[in-house]
């Protein structure tokens, strides 16, 4: 995957080349955390059974269903100036008292995981609109299907596609949304995967902006996280 999938080749700004930070879930034969830590990890307000055994990526394919960016409306905060500034302390702790990593072994993956120089993103209607340190690129999107992917543990997950319409020519050309759903339902978090080649998303294996409501605190974000 070329560097600019991966990272901002430069600063966002009106005309200027956005390069966004690609990103996607896992191949079939790669024990990505996607499949392991990460598919169980920060999720909220799920029901037990089969939502719980969904979260965990095992379903039917009958079960998933094509979903809009209606799923997605509003204002999201990423974050990873959360995990910077100390403020997720608390739910690297937590997960060290369940997991096999150390409190800092796990801030280290997050902080790879984590990583984005997009502050927030909102959604409205079809446009997606990318905002980093005051300057906005935004684009208009319709669904491109969906891939589902197998990881090497046996469990699965579903990537809902979205391809660029038009816009600013900076704005990726496509994104993917993934959070532990595969059917139409209102999210509490996303992780979103973006940039120019679609097939080339599927291989970024270790970056996964993550995302929360902009209305979240810091704190309120925090609990939710290490309740689960």
């Amino acid at each position: 995957m070329s560097n600019r999938m991966r990272t901002f080749a430069g600063a966002i700004a009106l005309g200027a080349a956005l390069a966004l930070a690609g990103q996607a879930g896992a191949a079939a034969s790669h024990n990505h955390a996607a499949g392991q830590d990460h598919a169980a990890h920060d999720h909220a307000g799920h029901d037990h059974g089969t939502d719980e055994q969904i979260y965990k990526g095992y379903f039917e394919d009958d079960q998933i269903k094509d979903r809009t960016l209606a799923d997605w409306q509003g204002e999201w905060q990423s974050v990873y100036p959360l995990l910077r500034d100390g403020t997720l302390d608390q739910v690297m702790e937590k997960k060290a008292e369940k997991g096999d990593k150390s409190a800092a072994e796990y801030r280290a993956y997050y902080e790879t995981g984590y990583r984005t120089v997009v502050d927030a993103i909102t959604i409205d209607g079809d446009t997606v609109t990318f905002s980093r340190a005051g300057h906005d690129t935004r684009g208009r999107y319709a669904g491109d299907g969906r891939e589902v992917l197998t990881y090497e543990k046996g469990n699965r997950g579903v990537r809902f596609v979205f391809k660029k319409v038009s816009g600013d020519a900076a704005a990726p050309d496509f994104i993917q949304f993934s959070d532990h759903r595969i059917a139409p339902a209102s999210s509490d978090h996303l992780h979103l995967y973006w940039g120019d080649d679609r097939t080339a998303l599927l291989s970024e294996l270790t970056n996964w902006p993550t995302y929360y409501p902009a209305a979240m605190s810091g704190e309120e974000i925090a609990r939710e996280m290490a309740a689960h």
